[in-house]
């Protein structure tokens, strides 16, 4: 019953003239982003992050939330009509997508993709509404001994589900660790790799480390790129499935839901691993799996439940722990410390407004883009003609504007300069940006939690395992651990990602 009260109360705010408009500005925003390939929520997001300091906590954080799970509605149009990816989780959807679509099924490939998004959103909405609650009087049992665990095991979480190498997801979090422990030390007051830099002194701001590693490094990886766009020119129609469609396409949407949902949840997980293990499981389980990748209606149904399903869960350990499960989490922490805001269970008993306000905005923006999307195809069709050398140089003096307005700091805006520099060194080095943010973010979190544990244990590190639930949060993370450097789960794990 409190649920329900919280939830009317939720709506009460989140349906205000301003929280509607940011809700609707998100959803517009994340599709739009979605739908051009190459830019994606996580750099958009970290371009904005420097204009939600102008807001209130409620809208800006609305706005913020409706980008990440809009963008994975718009990312299915340009799989589905171009069959490149708008965003890196509707990679699977081009396989049976793009084929619907060279059958003349391009809108019953949308609509379905459009419906089973919003079923998944809807429905992880209310897990988001329920289980928050209980994992947050949970949470609030935990000492620092228990959240210095619980991040421990986010971090090597990230390490065995990041693409690629593990070597190189280690070191990116041993950068990201790094990054974290420059500034002043908040026990000795002493400086710690400043280097002597004045504006170094309260550490490196999370703004330019995202903006640069995410969003500079991907707008100079798009240039160097030629585009190749063959946009689908036969005319759309058809945009309501038929029965045939609905009764194979809707266990897909059920399945994909409800493994979307509980793979959102995971450190590390969110909506790309949601996608693709969807696909996978979908495949396994199909009478004929011969019919995938040549316009399976369940092929698009599946990933695109799933991926809408696991963005919304993974606002769950965000908003209950404080733990961020992947990188867009990490910018909304980014975004909730811009604003005061201390991430983790005390935001719910302190900030009922705020968390309650997005949860219900949530369902709103869900409805939002269901109205707004499928009439409004033929303009994203359009929008994928203009070609990406005249939408770039916007994108960078918004970019400039952003980080020289947040503190107005140039110090700011060459050290996102050299960030960007960065980033971009380490896509060509096959090196994700995910895991340096995540121990950026959670690095000095553990240090402090780590100080904090010794000194009420008088220096005794046994206190990690003399308390039950940070030693089975350790033992986790050493099964993790142990697990991805086998060697049959090591080549299972770099098959699936090259797939």
């Amino acid at each position: 019953m409190d649920v329900l009260s919280n939830l009317a109360h939720g709506f009460a705010i989140a349906l205000s003239l301003q929280n509607l408009l940011f809700c609707l500005l998100g959803a517009v925003l994340g599709t739009l982003i979605g739908v051009l390939p190459g830019i994606g929520p996580v750099a958009t997001i970290a371009m904005l992050l420097p204009f939600t300091f102008t807001l209130s906590p409620i809208p800006a954080l609305i706005m913020l939330a409706g980008i990440y799970y809009g963008a994975q509605y718009g990312g299915s149009t340009t799989a589905i009509l171009v069959n490149m990816p708008g965003e890196s989780s509707s990679v699977v959807t081009c396989l049976d997508g793009y084929q619907m679509a060279r059958q003349g099924r391009a809108g019953a490939a949308l609509a379905i993709a459009a419906i089973g998004s919003f079923i998944a959103g809807c429905f992880a909405t209310v897990l988001v509404a329920v289980f928050s609650a209980p994992l947050t009087s949970v949470a609030q049992s935990f000492g620092a001994a228990e959240y210095f665990s619980l991040m421990v095991f986010g971090l090597i979480a990230a390490v065995v589900l990041a693409q690629g190498s593990v070597i190189k997801a280690v070191a990116m979090i041993l950068v990201g660790l790094f990054l974290g422990l420059v500034g002043t030390d908040v026990n000795t007051g002493k400086q710690r790799f400043t280097f002597g830099v004045p504006e170094l002194s309260d550490g490196i701001g999370f703004v330019p480390i995202a903006l640069g590693i995410f969003g500079l490094a991907e707008i100079i990886t798009n240039l160097s790129k030629p585009e190749e766009r063959s946009i689908l020119s036969q005319p759309i129609h058809g945009l309501m499935p038929t029965m045939a469609d609905f009764k194979q396409a809707f266990p897909a949407i059920l399945r994909g839901t409800a493994l979307g949902s509980l793979l959102g949840v995971l450190p590390g997980g969110g909506a790309v691993l949601s996608a693709f293990a969807a696909y996978t499981l979908e495949k396994k389980i199909a009478k004929d799996p011969s019919r995938f990748g040549k316009g399976a209606i369940e092929g698009v149904a599946a990933p695109e439940s799933a991926n809408n399903a696991g963005a919304q869960t993974s606002f769950i350990p965000l908003l209950t722990l404080g733990i961020p499960p992947n990188p867009v989490m990490a910018l909304m922490i980014g975004a909730m410390m811009i604003h005061g805001i201390q991430p983790g269970p005390q935001v719910m008993t302190k900030q009922p407004d705020l968390f309650w306000g997005l949860v219900a905005s949530m369902w709103i923006g869900n409805l939002m883009l269901l109205v707004i999307n499928l009439p409004m195809i033929g303009i994203w069709v359009r929008l994928l003609s203009v070609p990406y050398r005249l939408l770039f140089p916007a994108i960078l003096l918004f970019c400039c504007i952003g980080v020289y307005s947040l503190n107005n700091s140039a110090f700011e805006v060459g050290l996102t300069a050299l960030f960007g520099l960065m980033g971009y060194f380490f896509l060509k080095t096959g090196c994700e940006g995910a895991p340096l943010l995540l121990g950026f973010v959670l690095g000095p979190m553990m240090e402090e939690n780590l100080r904090r544990a010794l000194l009420l244990a008088h220096g005794d590190p046994a206190v990690f395992v003399q308390r039950p639930i940070s030693l089975g949060l350790l033992i986790m993370s050493a099964l993790l651990l142990a697990a991805v450097v086998l060697p049959a789960v090591r080549s299972t794990r770099e098959q699936a990602f090259q797939e």
